[in-house]
Parts: structure tokens; C-alpha cells; sequence
């Protein structure tokens, strides 16, 4: 056997239409087809992949200290633009060179609190002097 990629990441929340609609305006996602589940639940596409599963639940999430999953991370391009939507939104986030690999990692959290980070190639972040 051998892996090739993530296929999606699950996460459980009791904010189903704000955390869709983050995932949506921030990250430009899509929300998209998903099997008849019979609970609530969205799918979140990047391109025609489904990378986000969501579960609707009644509970809140525990807190991030508690939750097992540190962060989960995507890679894109457009790196400008999405930093002017984070601007735009409001959206708190840390821009960190990656030591060795010089990737460009802009590191957020969705409305639950979820760390995500999202990798650009050294060719942008470098056009833009981060």
C-alpha cells in the first residue's frame, strides 16, 4: 500500500450555515453534492474535490485545547488575493516562512476555532517581499 493524499478532512460543529459560509467567502470553497446523510451536514469542494466534510451537531465543539486535530492545511495560488480577502473580512491571520522549504504559510482559524493554514510557493510570497 501507499498513500497519496488527504482526501478531506471531517469536522463536527453546531454553526453549520456560518462555518459554510466561511469556508465559502474566505477560502472560496463550493458547497456541493453530498450523499443523503440522515443528519446535517455540508460538503465543501476546493476545485471538484470535497476537501471539507462538515457534520451539523446540537453540541458546540469542545475547546481548541482540547480538540486532537492541531490544524489541517491546503495549498493554493493567489496568494494576493487571498490575503486581500482576509484584509477585506477582517480575518486575523500570521504569515510564516517554512525553514528549508520556504514555502509560505498563512496560518487562520474558522469559526469554531480550527487552525488551518494554507501554503504558497516561494515565487509568490517572494513577489510580494513577505
Amino acid at each position: 500500500m501507499q498513500l497519496d493524499r488527504l482526501d478531506h478532512v471531517n469536522l463536527r460543529t453546531a454553526k453549520l450555515d456560518a462555518m459554510v459560509d466561511w469556508y465559502c467567502t474566505i477560502l472560496g470553497m463550493e458547497n456541493g453534492a453530498r450523499p443523503p446523510f440522515p443528519f446535517p451536514g455540508a460538503w465543501l469542494y476546493a476545485g471538484e474535490h470535497a476537501v471539507v466534510h462538515l457534520i451539523g451537531v446540537d453540541a458546540p465543539p469542545p475547546d481548541a485545547g482540547d480538540l486532537k486535530i492541531e490544524h489541517f492545511a491546503l495549498t493554493a495560488t493567489g496568494l494576493s488575493e487571498f490575503m486581500a480577502r482576509l484584509d477585506s473580512a477582517d480575518i486575523a491571520y500570521q504569515a510564516v516562512r517554512v525553514p528549508g522549504f520556504n514555502i509560505l504559510q498563512i496560518n487562520l482559524h474558522d469559526v469554531d476555532g480550527n487552525h488551518i493554514h494554507i501554503d504558497f510557493t516561494p515565487q509568490e510570497a517572494d513577489a510580494l517581499g513577505l
